[in-house]
């Protein structure tokens, strides 16, 4: 791991985004979904990753997050997925905010792989974050 020690605690934040496309009729079908509701375990499942990051992730440093918050959002063709996380530290949570959105759509993929297992994941991007040396980061659109 990269030596942080010397860094200030700083106030720090992400948000990443995910897509899983699914076909409509999947979709139709999810609130009759035999393992549940895809998208409140999803959204429970992304929080706990965004915890467990630094078990995940062998570089990253372990981190008291003071957010999470995982969103999901269903289109016309698929979910739409986006995480925010911050903490007070010495170091960003870019990591956990990316590991959030993948984990989410990696349990959606999960829960409605019965249905169709051709659905597709893409689109696992970082959004922003904020704090620290390097500074504000905006993905271009």
């Amino acid at each position: 791991m990269v030596d942080v020690s010397g860094k200030p605690s700083t106030k720090r934040e992400a948000e990443a985004s995910a897509f899983v496309a699914i076909k409509p009729e999947v979709l139709a079908g999810l609130p009759n979904n035999p393992k549940g509701d895809p998208l409140e375990v999803a959204r429970i499942a992304g929080i706990m990753a965004a915890k467990r990051t630094a078990e995940l992730i062998p570089m990253c440093h372990p981190l008291a997050l003071s957010l999470i918050d995982v969103d999901l959002r269903l289109c016309e063709n698929g979910v739409a997925i986006t995480s925010k996380v911050a903490t007070t530290a010495e170091t960003g949570v870019e990591m956990e905010a990316l590991v959030a959105a993948s984990v989410s759509a990696l349990t959606v993929y999960d829960m409605c792989k019965g249905a169709d297992k051709g659905i597709e994941i893409r689109e696992i991007v970082l959004e922003r974050k904020s704090g620290g040396k390097s500074g504000e980061y905006r993905r271009k659109k």
